[in-house]
């Protein structure tokens, strides 16, 4: 049985957030084919933080700029290290290079950090995309992760081309695996409820991602206005973990923008509506929320990054539009028209079953793992760029550390 160690940044929230929804994926992937895993993080646990020790997984607590996590590592003596974000594997990454040289180290991005960055500020700015925004301070910090790590995993095909093609990441340090489902059967597409059983409007999405907050603000002052004049007795329900009061302040039962918060049950608020709205202004990565409403039979409005890299060339289960007038028609026109609405439905159940089979992807990921390990020092030795940022990173990260732990003691 090979031993897994995964350091989080925080702890997984399936429930709260697409990036919780993930990594229990890859978890329960490692549990299948019969890896030890544990899992460590500097967080603390919430009560929306799910509950591993249900799946027989150790949990630890670690400390940053600690010798301790030395003895912790060490004592496990793991084949395989994963690290959620390249803020983790900047922390903790060195270390495990010192204390477990020979163990697989594993980046998994989430999305790419780098790039929501520099669509948030492009957005800011109102100005495109330019290579002066693309390649920042994050970027050269996230970059130089990917190429310390032994694999990274990718969960966007438009992020795979991006590090491929811009930045000459080579392709043996890059892994795509995007979300992995099962698929939706012929019986539980009856299952959903119909066109008629279905109310309302909504959306959802943890209020602390700047993407998802930035698109509430965007319903709530331009979208919702143009479809309520159409709809004047629609609601539109908004759903998220961490709501706070800024958020709440926007609720307003008269003008049927209703910000519900934290929802344990996904599913329910899914099927209970009869359109998403997803018009997203910046982010990267998939959006866990349009996965959603293709697996609860939830046509979806939403826009061209929204939609990046979720659907190949398959048709949409809505529509994509980015201006806001067009985008308010197209859902009040799904809201009404039940055969557009019901071939949107049976679209999102196609991309699922396509895009998404959790057996397309399991099985070569295992196989590539096992591979590399295999052949751990020919790997490195074809990355020595990874090599020569490791071998810096362990002088000045190491030592930066060090003086930080010495300084605590005082």
């Amino acid at each position: 049985m090979k031993k897994i160690i995964i350091i989080g940044f925080v702890w997984p929230e399936p429930n709260s957030t697409a990036a919780g929804s993930r990594m229990l994926q890859l978890i329960q992937l490692f549990l299948s084919n019969n890896y030890k895993v544990t899992f460590a993080s500097v967080a603390s646990q919430n009560e929306k933080s799910y509950k591993l020790e249900a799946l027989g997984i150790e949990t630890n607590s670690i400390q940053l700029n600690s010798a301790s996590f030395d003895t912790f590592i060490k004592k496990i003596n793991p084949e395989i290290v994963l690290f959620d974000r390249y803020i983790t594997e900047e922390q903790f990454g060195w270390r495990v290079a010192e204390n477990c040289p020979n163990a697989l180290r594993i980046l998994d991005t989430e999305d790419l950090h780098f790039l929501r960055n520099a669509r948030f500020v492009s957005y800011k700015k109102k100005c495109e995309l330019t290579p002066n925004l693309l390649i920042n301070d994050i970027t050269k910090r996230e970059v130089a992760s990917i190429y310390r790590c032994d694999l990274t995993l990718i969960i966007s095909k438009y992020e795979l081309k991006l590090l491929k093609k811009t930045f000459n990441i080579p392709k043996q340090l890059l892994f795509y695996i995007p979300f992995l489902l099962d698929s939706i059967s012929e019986k539980a597409f009856k299952l959903y409820p119909s066109f008629e059983q279905r109310i309302n409007f909504m959306t959802i999405g943890n209020f602390k991602h700047e993407p998802n907050w930035n698109a509430v603000v965007y319903l709530k002052e331009t979208i919702w206005p143009l479809i309520r004049k159409e709809l004047p007795k629609a609601n539109l329900t908004i759903y998220g973990a961490y709501s706070s009061q800024k958020v709440e302040q926007l609720h307003n039962k008269k003008e049927g923008f209703l910000i519900e918060g934290w929802v344990e049950s996904t599913e329910k608020a899914f099927s209970n509506a009869k359109i998403c709205l997803a018009p997203l202004q910046f982010g990267a990565g998939l959006k866990g929320k349009l996965i959603d409403a293709m697996k609860y039979g939830t046509p979806s409005i939403t826009t061209t990054i929204g939609a990046e890299a979720m659907h190949q060339k398959l048709q949409w289960n809505g529509c994509i539009e980015d201006d806001p007038k067009k985008f308010a028609e197209r859902a009040v026109e799904f809201y009404k028209n039940k055969m557009l609405w019901k071939q949107a439905q049976q679209n999102g159940v196609k991309i699922i079953n396509q895009c998404y089979l959790k057996e397309k992807f399991e099985s070569k990921f295992i196989n590539q793992l096992e591979y590399v390990l295999k052949n751990i020092e020919l790997h490195r030795l074809n990355n020595f760029i990874g090599a020569m940022l490791t071998h810096h990173t362990l002088k000045s990260t190491k030592y930066l550390s060090k003086w930080i732990e010495e300084k605590n003691k005082i």
